[in-house]
């Protein structure tokens, strides 16, 4: 049995400083515990970082921030994130033309234009504020309740048309589920579609990367150890590595957040499959929609993409407009030119003297979820050994945060010996 050997003991060790490892140790510092998190990486977050090239804010992926989930709402001072709206609704290329959705329990006066330019029929659109109503009001006990299955047979079954189906929920929700045959699991498509129509999607002033700092900051200075990848689980705790060799750490209990920790340090359990999602980031000299609105493309040459200036002006230099892409899958040879040519398309700009700032690939962006998968699952994997991250909850930072905070529990009740 190691022991450790440095000196260094503590009632829980949390490897990972993603947002489920610090809504665990914030939690556990909160019960009065003595808690070390270990991070691989130089800065907090997981896959939830932004950096910064030539001015602009450059998140790791396009993502957005979502004010209705309950655990955001509980955890955070919303107020110090400077969140900045995008519209209510999005733009849907068809191909020919660009239509506006608007949500018709919030904006009916736009979704009726949406009715007369084609988008979507009486029957969709009453269908639309069926779901939206039920979603936002019913208790959510009942959704858990119901059958699973697929999005696109839980659409069928509301009573929408195939054509609405393909032309609004497949291109919109590819961007949300980052698959676009709508297999993922009916339940957690009723969270999503919840938490949008309960709350106002939205982006920090510095970025995404603020979320989890802004979290970690919550917990005393030293808790976080930066560049200290956990190589090993020991009987006793961890062996840690880094710049200044390796060294052991006593834990009574260790939590493993995170996917890529957990293939790693736990290769006994199953983390599952996930989905991977590339984003390009433009430069142009103007900006070619003056809105911040989504675009979705209905010929899926792209999820989504959206002028992040427009939505905060602090994203690029003055002068400038950025532009996120987001593609299924992984970068290719020749996929940005494809995408550069669709956004001619869809912008109604020419592209050509775009610049490509940067291009990022997030290859465990979101965990597959298909029908039947819990939407929560006990993180306790064997006695002193935990799991959390989304890939035990759901794909969302809603998700994240929840299988933090299950761990923090388990973990607790186990040290007090209930």
């Amino acid at each position: 049995m190691r022991s450790g050997r440095d000196g260094e003991s503590y009632d829980v060790v949390v490897v990972g400083a993603g947002l489920a490892g610090l809504a665990c140790a914030r939690d556990l510092r909160a019960l009065g515990l003595r808690v070390r998190v270990l991070e691989a990486g130089d800065g907090v977050g997981g896959r939830m970082r932004t950096d910064r090239i030539d001015g602009c804010v450059v998140d790791r992926g396009f993502q957005v921030f979502n004010t209705a989930y309950p655990q955001v709402r509980r955890r955070l001072p919303l107020r110090e994130l400077r969140l900045r709206p995008f519209t209510p609704g999005f733009l849907v290329h068809t191909g020919e033309r660009r239509l506006r959705f608007a949500d018709p329990t919030r904006a009916p006066r736009q979704a009726l234009s949406g009715l007369s330019a084609g988008l979507a029929g009486p029957r969709d659109l009453a269908a639309l504020a069926a779901l939206t109503g039920w979603d936002a009001l019913a208790p959510a006990g009942l959704r858990r309740r119901s059958g699973d299955v697929s999005t696109r047979r839980a659409l069928a079954r509301a009573g929408f048309s195939d054509d609405f189906v393909e032309r609004f929920f497949r291109p919109f929700l590819s961007g949300v589920f980052l698959e676009d045959e709508l297999a993922t699991s009916s339940r957690f498509f009723h969270l999503v579609w919840r938490s949008m129509a309960r709350g106002t999607i939205c982006l920090p002033a510095a970025g995404v990367g603020a979320v989890p700092e802004l979290l970690a900051s919550t917990l005393p200075p030293g808790t976080i150890a930066l560049e200290s990848p956990v190589t090993e689980l020991t009987d006793d705790g961890v062996l840690v590595g880094g710049a200044g060799g390796e060294r052991a750490l006593a834990a009574r209990a260790v939590v493993v957040a995170g996917p890529a920790a957990a293939t790693r340090l736990l290769p006994g359990e199953a983390v599952g499959p996930y989905r991977s999602v590339t984003t390009y980031y433009h430069l142009a000299s103007r900006s070619p929609l003056r809105e911040p609105t989504l675009v979705t493309d209905v010929r899926r040459r792209f999820a989504n993409s959206c002028v992040l200036t427009e939505v905060h002006p602090g994203h690029a230099p003055r002068g400038h407009a950025l532009v996120a892409t987001s593609v299924l899958g992984d970068d290719a040879e020749g996929r940005e030119q494809t995408v550069r040519a669709a956004l001619a398309e869809c912008y109604e700009a020419d592209t050509s003297g775009w610049e490509r700032l940067t291009v990022r690939t997030v290859s465990d962006a979101l965990p597959v979820m298909p029908p039947g998968l819990p939407l929560s699952r006990r993180s306790r994997v064997a006695p002193g050994r935990y799991m959390c991250g989304d890939h035990r909850a759901t794909g969302s930072v809603q998700g994240a945060l929840a299988s933090g905070a299950r761990a923090a529990r388990e973990v607790a009740a186990d040290l007090a010996g209930r």
